[in-house]
């Protein structure tokens, strides 16, 4: 990653650890998703594990430079929607990582085996589907999409840090489609450059050889306006001349295949006018 995008994956985890859950049964689900991390990793975790660690009862001050006193573990099934955002919150703290390097956003969960799967299938009850795979014997859970790592971060509380994401993610996403856009009209142009010079050509093999004089007034037409208008499209030619767009289709192809066929045209027409006679 850049460090601009370390700065904002750091910015965007402290404006996380720096929420106070307003339930005591909130803090305590947090504090369980907590569990297992080493208060040291970063300042802001340390200090959210000291918070928590007052709050709760019979329990002491958490000591950094060990682990987090894990409190009773968390009862998904049991647990209201608030306590599983904390729970979460404090799992993503714990064990999560974001990733935006190459405008590719990834976050997974480095966990215990059993727990990689409980945390999948918890999360997509909440709608919020994940993979998960073991990794050099951890349970790894992994979002790829970033629609998913968004809504997450939302769920968990992220703020002005996630909302620069995703100004960022719709920065890159409008670069993207205007990419898109102007290569494939760069395709077009280039597509119409080659057919307005091979038409050109057309024209001037049939009038070398006579041909094109003995062509129907609409084709005479088409090909004059091409050559005054080798740019425009069929469209514009059909306005200029006041006819159908299919009538100047028909013209041009009429004069690509009798170009493409040097013994059609007039030659065929004398000899049957002088057999007739």
């Amino acid at each position: 990653m850049t460090t601009a995008e370390r700065d904002l994956v750091a910015a965007l985890r402290a404006e996380v650890a720096a929420i106070d859950p307003p339930r005591r049964c909130c803090r305590s689900s947090e504090s369980a998703g907590l569990a297992g991390a080493f208060a040291p990793r970063r300042r802001s975790i340390a200090r959210l594990t000291l918070r928590l660690g007052r709050d709760r009862a019979g329990e002491g001050t958490a000591e950094v430079g060990r682990p987090v006193a894990g409190p009773a573990p968390f009862e998904w099934a049991r647990a209201p929607e608030h306590c599983r955002i904390a729970y979460l919150r404090g799992r993503f703290l714990a064990h999560g990582s974001l990733s935006l390097a190459s405008g590719r956003t990834h976050l997974e969960f480095v966990l215990a085996p059993d727990e990689g799967h409980n945390l999948c299938e918890w999360l997509g009850q909440l709608e919020m589907p994940a993979t998960w795979r073991l990794r050099r014997g951890r349970g790894v859970v992994t979002w790829k999409s970033v629609e998913t790592v968004i809504t997450f971060l939302k769920v968990i509380g992220g703020g002005a840090s996630l909302l620069e994401l995703e100004s960022r993610q719709v920065s890159r996403s409008v670069r993207g489609d205007l990419n898109r856009v102007i290569n494939a009209e760069s395709a077009n142009l280039g597509r119409a450059v080659a057919a307005s010079a091979r038409q050109l050509q057309a024209i001037d093999a049939l009038e070398a050889d006579g041909r094109l004089a003995a062509q129907p007034y609409t084709v005479r037409l088409v090909a004059d306006a091409r050559r005054e208008e080798p740019e425009a499209t069929f469209t514009e030619l059909a306005e200029r001349l006041g006819f159908h767009r299919s009538a100047v289709q028909r013209a041009v192809e009429r004069i690509e295949r009798l170009a493409l066929h040097p013994d059609e045209g007039v030659g065929k027409r004398s000899a049957s006018s002088g057999a007739s006679r």
